[in-house]
């Protein structure tokens, strides 16, 4: 093999690894609807299956993320907090 063949295979696995990492970063940092619904049924509120999530980027600050969570028969406003219990309002 020569030079230039490895250094392209080095790029190739090194820019697979970059974007390996990062859709990993992206999902650590937005929890999926049956995370969501999972904390708030810890917290004593009902939701049996999870519809969807949506964030809600007007009512979101840098340190707390709001939610808009679907519930199969309900929808919750969820304001996560680091290192707090979720502030949940039920919307209907």
């Amino acid at each position: 093999m020569d030079f230039n063949h490895l250094l392209r295979l080095r790029v190739v696995v090194l820019l697979a690894t970059l974007s390996i990492a990062a859709a990993s970063v992206s999902s650590a940092q937005e929890p999926t609807a049956d995370v969501l619904a999972a904390q708030i049924r810890d917290q004593g509120y009902r939701c049996n299956k999870a519809v969807n999530a949506q964030r809600d980027l007007k009512r979101s600050r840098p340190d707390q993320a709001v939610w808009v969570l679907r519930c199969e028969k309900r929808i919750y406003r969820i304001r996560l907090t680091p290192d707090m219990a979720a502030r949940v309002q039920r919307l209907n």
